[in-house]
């Protein structure tokens, strides 16, 4: 099965560690990250695409961050 996340965090340290660990677990980025103002709280935010081919049927119940 082919699984999907997408990682989003404010912009620092965290978010970059965040996508380094899903990448030493198997997960490969999909496309550009993407930046944008979050207003209500005044800060950047990060966010990144991440697909992994994984073994089993996917349903709903897949555990994502898990994987």
């Amino acid at each position: 099965m082919k699984l999907y996340r997408f990682l989003s965090a404010d912009d620092t340290s965290a978010f970059c560690h965040k996508v380094t660990e899903a990448l030493n677990k198997g997960w490969e980025l999909h496309g550009d990250p993407t930046y944008a103002f979050d207003g209500a709280n005044g800060v950047m935010r990060c966010g990144q695409a991440v697909v992994k081919e994984a073994p089993g049927t996917y349903t709903p119940d897949v555990k994502l961050g898990e994987q």
